[in-house]
Order: C-alpha cells, then sequence, then structure tokens
C-alpha cells in the first residue's frame, strides 16, 4: 500500500491545500481551501481528488486502498475543529457531500445534505436546539436527496414519476400551505416515513441509518454523477475533457433552516447581469442552499432586503466580498449560510457572467487598478470570444414594445436574468424542445418552465428563451442562461403551469404550447404574442444611427476593442458580401480577405 495522499484537509484556518490545487482539488475544494488560508470562516471538512475519481471509473467502481482510513481521518480532523461528532448520540456532526470539477458546471452533478442523521441523532438534534420542526425537516431532506442522488429514484423523463415530490405536494395541500417550512411537526414525521416506504418499494432496500453507510453511499453517487448524461452534455457544450474527473467535498454542515435568524444565499460581488457595481444576490430565511440554486422558491435580493433581515450578516457578506475580489481579482460567486446571525462561506469561484456584464467588468476592474488592461482582453476566461456577440445581438424594437403594450399584451413581469430579447413558441419540456429542434433547426422555441434543473439542458440549449414562475437570479435557470447568453426571465410568479394540460396561465389569459410569447432579459417582461427587433445599442452606434457619446455600453465596447488593438499581433480581414464591408470594418476589420458581389 503506497502513501499516496488523496484526502485533503481544511478547517479552523489550515488547510492541505489552496487555490492553486485546482487540478487535484476541483475547484470547489480548492477554494475552499484557499479561504481557510485567508482567514475567512469557512466550516472543516475535507476533499477526496480527483485522482480518487479517475481511478474510480479505471477499476469498475472501486477505491484506492488507502482511502478508508484517510477518509476516517478526515472525519475526525472535522470532529476536532467542529466540536462535534459524526453519528453521535448526544452532539451529533452533520456532513454534506458536494461535487467539484475543476472547471465549475453548476448544477450539473450531485448533491447530498444533512449526512448522518437516523432515529437517534434527530433527537439529540432536537435536544441540541431546542428546534423540533428543524431537526424533522432536514430528516426529510436527506432521506429525499439520498432516494434521488444514491439511490436513482429521481425522476429522468418528463413521464416518469416523482415520487418524493408528489408525497410533498399533496401533504402541503392537506396542511393547506406553499412551503415546507410552514408544514406542523407532525405532518413532517408522517412524510419522514412515507418517504421511507417508497425507498423500501422501489429500490428494494431500507434507508440506511449508520452514519458511515450514508457517507459512502454520497461519496460513490457524487463521483458516478461525473458521468450522468446531463453533466456529459455540459461538458461537451463547453469543451471540458471527460477524463478530468471530479473531487467530491465533503464538509461540516452550518444551517440556514434553523429558524428565522438564519438563511441561506448566493451573492455575486457585481451584478454579472449587466456588470454594474455592488454587492448582490438570492437568499431565504430558514432555508437549505439547495431551496435557492434549484429555483423551487422565489427568493430575496441581498441588496434589496437582507441589511433590514440581518444587518449584521449584511455587514460581514459586502466584507468578504471585498476581500474576495481584492485576493481573486475578478468577480467571485459566493455560497453562504446565516447561523444565528453568523456567516459561513461555502463556495466561492469565478462568476459566471453575459456578454454585456463581462466587458463592463473587465473595464472597470482595469479602471479600479485590479488588472491592467493586458490582463482584461488575454485571459479567455473574463470575456469568451463569443460573449461579444451579445453586445451586437437585437433588442425589441421600441416602437413595436410600446404598441404591444397600448395593446394590453404585456402579461407579466419577473426578475431579468439574462439580457437581451427573445420570442418564441412555447414548448414545456426540455426533451419536447430537443425533439422539435432536431426536426427543424429554424423553429424559435421558449421554453416556459415552473423552474429548471440541470436535466433540461438539452432544451435551453435549443431554446431562444428561458422563463419560469419561480427562482431568482441565482437560480439554476439564471445562471445556465448567462452563461449560454440566453436571454432569461426567473420568478415570475404571475405564471401558473399546468404540464398536463399544456397550459400557461396569467390572470385571465391562457396560453398553451406552440402559442408565440416574447420576453425582455432586460426588464424582466413577459408579453402575448411576438415582438419585432431591433439593432443593438453597440450595432446603432457603427452603423451610424446613434452617436458614440449617447452610449456607456458602446463606450465600453470601443474600450476593449481599443486594447485589443494595442496588444493584438494578427491583422484581421473580412470576408463578406458587398453590402455588409462597410459592417465589417467598423466592426475592426482592415480589409477584405474575400468579397462575393
Amino acid at each position: 500500500m503506497s502513501d499516496k495522499q488523496y484526502v485533503f484537509n481544511f478547517g479552523g484556518g489550515k488547510a492541505d491545500g489552496s487555490a492553486g490545487m485546482k487540478n487535484e482539488l476541483g475547484g470547489k475544494g480548492a477554494n475552499l481551501a484557499e479561504m481557510n488560508l485567508i482567514g475567512l470562516p469557512v466550516p472543516a471538512g475535507f476533499t477526496l481528488s480527483t485522482e480518487v475519481c479517475t481511478y474510480f471509473y479505471a477499476n469498475d467502481r472501486q477505491y484506492p486502498p488507502e482511502l478508508k482510513a484517510q477518509v476516517e481521518a478526515g472525519i475526525k480532523n472535522t470532529e476536532a475543529v467542529m466540536g462535534a461528532k459524526f453519528g453521535d448520540s448526544e452532539n451529533p456532526l452533520l456532513l454534506s457531500c458536494r461535487s467539484g470539477a475543476r472547471e465549475s458546471m453548476p448544477g450539473m452533478m450531485d448533491t447530498v445534505l444533512n449526512i448522518g442523521l437516523n432515529e437517534t441523532t434527530v433527537a439529540a438534534l432536537i435536544k441540541q436546539s431546542g428546534n423540533e420542526h428543524f431537526a424533522w425537516d432536514s430528516y426529510r431532506r436527506l432521506i429525499q436527496m439520498y432516494g434521488d442522488v444514491v439511490l436513482e429514484l429521481k425522476p429522468q423523463k418528463k413521464t416518469d414519476p416523482d415520487f418524493f415530490e408528489d408525497i410533498l405536494e399533496k401533504e402541503l395541500h392537506a396542511a393547506g400551505v406553499t412551503h415546507e417550512k410552514d408544514l406542523p411537526v407532525a405532518r413532517i414525521k408522517d412524510i419522514v416515513e412515507k418517504f421511507k416506504a417508497v425507498i423500501k418499494k422501489h429500490a428494494g432496500i431500507d434507508f440506511p441509518t449508520d452514519p458511515m453507510e450514508q457517507l459512502w453511499g454520497c461519496i460513490g453517487a457524487v463521483f458516478g454523477s461525473w458521468m450522468n448524461d446531463r453533466a456529459m452534455v455540459y461538458r461537451r457544450q463547453y469543451g471540458i475533457p471527460h477524463d478530468w474527473g471530479t473531487a467530491t467535498n465533503v464538509q461540516a454542515m452550518v444551517f440556514g433552516n434553523l429558524g428565522d435568524d438564519c438563511a441561506t444565499g448566493v451573492g455575486l460581488t457585481r451584478n454579472c447581469s449587466d456588470g454594474s457595481p455592488g454587492f448582490c444576490g438570492d437568499y431565504l430565511i430558514n432555508a437549505q442552499g439547495e431551496d435557492v440554486v434549484a429555483g423551487t422558491r422565489t427568493p430575496k435580493r441581498v441588496e434589496e432586503s437582507l441589511a433590514q433581515d440581518a444587518p449584521e450578516a449584511y455587514e460581514q457578506l459586502n466584507n468578504i466580498g471585498k476581500t474576495l475580489e481584492q485576493h481573486y481579482k475578478d468577480v467571485q460567486d459566493i455560497e453562504f449560510t446565516v447561523q444565528k446571525g453568523n456567516v459561513w462561506m461555502l463556495q466561492t469561484r469565478n462568476a459566471k457572467r453575459t456578454g454585456f456584464a463581462a466587458v463592463r467588468i473587465a473595464v472597470d476592474l482595469v479602471n479600479e487598478g485590479l488588472i491592467d488592461a493586458k490582463t482584461a482582453i488575454g485571459e479567455k476566461r473574463r470575456i469568451p470570444a463569443d460573449d461579444l456577440n451579445q453586445l451586437l445581438q437585437p433588442i425589441f424594437d421600441p416602437a413595436a414594445k410600446q404598441a404591444a403594450e397600448k395593446e394590453d399584451r404585456l402579461l407579466a413581469k419577473g426578475i431579468n436574468a439574462g439580457p437581451g430579447a427573445a420570442t418564441g413558441q412555447i414548448v414545456f419540456h426540455a426533451s419536447d424542445a430537443e425533439a422539435m429542434y432536431n426536426a427543424d433547426n429554424d423553429v424559435q422555441l421558449m421554453l416556459v418552465r415552473r423552474e429548471t434543473s440541470p436535466e433540461d439542458l438539452r432544451g435551453m440549449k435549443v431554446a431562444k428563451g428561458i422563463l419560469t414562475a419561480f427562482g431568482g437570479a441565482s437560480s439554476h435557470a439564471a445562471l445556465v442562461s448567462r452563461q449560454m447568453g440566453k436571454t432569461c426571465v426567473c420568478g415570475c410568479s404571475a405564471l401558473d403551469i399546468d404540464y398536463e394540460a399544456g397550459t400557461v396561465t396569467v390572470g385571465k389569459t391562457v396560453l398553451k404550447e406552440g402559442d408565440w410569447i416574447s420576453i425582455d432579459g432586460f426588464s424582466g417582461e413577459v408579453y402575448n404574442g411576438k415582438i419585432e427587433t431591433s439593432p443593438s445599442e453597440v450595432m446603432d452606434v457603427l452603423t451610424g444611427n446613434k452617436k458614440p457619446e449617447d452610449s456607456d455600453t458602446y463606450g465600453r465596447y470601443a474600450q476593449l476593442m481599443e486594447w485589443a488593438d494595442e496588444f493584438r499581433t494578427l491583422n484581421v480581414r473580412a470576408n463578406t458580401e458587398s453590402h455588409d464591408a462597410e459592417v465589417s470594418v467598423s466592426l475592426g476589420c482592415e480589409g477584405v480577405g474575400l468579397c462575393r458581389t
């Protein structure tokens, strides 16, 4: 047996890794280690390296022989830092298990929370916290996640039943409430028993009560999720090699669902839709992190109300955001939990952003002295070339939009999560969208969902825009839409979507699958029918229809192009039609390489 290190500890201001070890620890694990080293509050834990994943797949899903002892040592280290013991009947430590590839793949792989709960540790948690609702709700979440992720009971197709969500919806309806946090304790206990019965019936086993068995099941599921369908689709889309593998992060739980002085959220150190400065994001009071990113509830905005709900936590987050942006010299996307007023950091990564935001952020960071111009245009991740196309895409024609409003076609307003203008025919299921696009590549589709999940990636890829009834600017729909450059409106609570009937109702208006709608990703507005588009601000300036000084967007675009000209080593010529030659030159071409008359 070799002495090779597969497990890397972090916690208590110490770490075995650092930000420079993304290849070994994945982005999440490397940044958890780094945040410890720069003194930020991070729950203790350990990272199983990407080498474990590659070994796992090369050896028929077996682990290196050294791993078991190293994981057990990692648990002991976490227990020592956190002052609790995994599986203990009096002071139990609970764990989370999350994926973490070297390149961020938001929502594509799996997570399980509250590992270590059983009848004994639930009783201890009740005694310790004095909050019976919190303890049973956490147990309910564990069983549901374990069933979905480890035992693969989550529906794979639109026709598959969602055993756990179906039970939950029935219980919510019977109790006359809309959120799990409002269910009485007796009903949550009943849900726990029903969830266990689902596992027994459909997985053929009892839900495991041994904490170590739970943990190893979750570790295997996270490594297994590296090769799930949605993860492979995502990697193909963004050119991420399949042989990299993922790390797995095991971390002590901190709780945002412990009461009304607790919260969970996702924050951005700048707005990644338009690039404007200022800490922003989504949060939910008395909830766990998956509630925010899954988009099953529409959260509050950090910049609008967290200062009132939790002033000390808001100040802590602002300071942490500034520290991280100064340290990484880029906009950060962070995950946090507030437990009894104290902020805990669960993740930081370079934020996904739209093309509009990427240009503004790069120019602003140079002007603020955080980076230089060569860095702004030289690092591919800051402004991928394809993202610049977003600045050239059409917007809704102002006269056509005004006419739609006069005709009373404005249906609703949600959260503007991905800029642009999109018009398309309603489709409710990702698989249908993909099939329709494969049959006709010119079809214009609008994917309309209550909320999106990673399983919807194929449909999001072919749709012109995405519209959801729930979720905020940090939800899965918003995050992936921004990265894909798709127009997106989230959290449009006026929508009543009936998948079975194939309808979406807004007030007295009932729309069917195939009907046309339009969404404005700048304002969050949703319109009935088609709306004509007009050129973007940048194109308006380049074609002489607007003065450069009248467009801040063009000003930043022009600054970026000036820097590109300063550092480039190639000359650019255009292959163009004769009538487009003038536009090609305005976009920076120095001549024509091939012209078709």
